[in-house]
């Protein structure tokens, strides 16, 4: 059986007296499905290592959590949040049965022995570019200022479209977007200087 690690000791021993046989039970289970895995404290919590993060454990003041690395793969609910993959768990009556949780315990090792990766979240689609009637109207009054901005990739028009409507005052609104005629007339996109500083 893996070493344990003192500082997992020491902070079941200062949680309140509650979370102490959750924390307690779950540890022993992690230990018993996984005979290799290794304690570590990350995130100033007990962390279970075993090829790579495999899940941990937290106490607070009225709860504790119990999630893994891997939740979606592993229990297949992608909606894993600071409440980790159970819940607010009050009570070893909270955990699903030993059984249960034994095998899901084993199903993370078995994926980080293998390698597996959580599959990424596909980006979010960015809402359709707008381009507000007062910045339309600047740029007809301004061809070079037009035709940049008419060339600029939909990312940099995104750039200076968002600095302008960011504003919270329209004496600001009013100075970015004369700043932002000025730079497209020269052809800069709106962060040209940091550009300049990465060449």
């Amino acid at each position: 059986m893996a070493a344990r690690d003192p500082r997992v000791d020491d902070y079941i021993a200062k949680s309140a007296d509650f979370a102490k046989p959750i924390l307690t039970h779950l540890r022993e289970l992690v230990h018993a499905a996984c005979p290799d895995v290794e304690e570590t404290i990350k995130w100033q919590t007990p962390t279970f290592d075993y090829k790579g993060i495999m899940c941990g454990m937290a106490a607070f003041k009225d709860h504790c959590t119990f999630g893994f690395w891997k939740n979606e793969l592993v229990t297949g609910d992608r909606n894993i949040n600071a409440m980790g993959s159970f819940g607010r768990i009050t009570s070893v009556k909270d955990l699903p049965s030993d059984r249960t949780l034994s095998g899901l315990i084993k199903k993370a090792a078995t994926l980080n022995a293998e390698g597996v990766k959580t599959p990424r979240k596909p980006a979010a689609p960015k809402p359709p570019l707008t381009v507000p009637a007062f910045l339309t109207s600047a740029l007809k009054k301004n061809a070079a200022a037009r035709k940049s901005f008419d060339a600029f990739s939909p990312s940099h028009k995104r750039e200076y479209i968002e600095w302008i409507t960011e504003a919270k005052q329209e004496e600001t609104r009013k100075r970015r977007l004369e700043q932002a005629i000025e730079w497209m007339a020269q052809g800069k996109p709106r962060n040209w200087k940091y550009m300049n500083c990465r060449k």
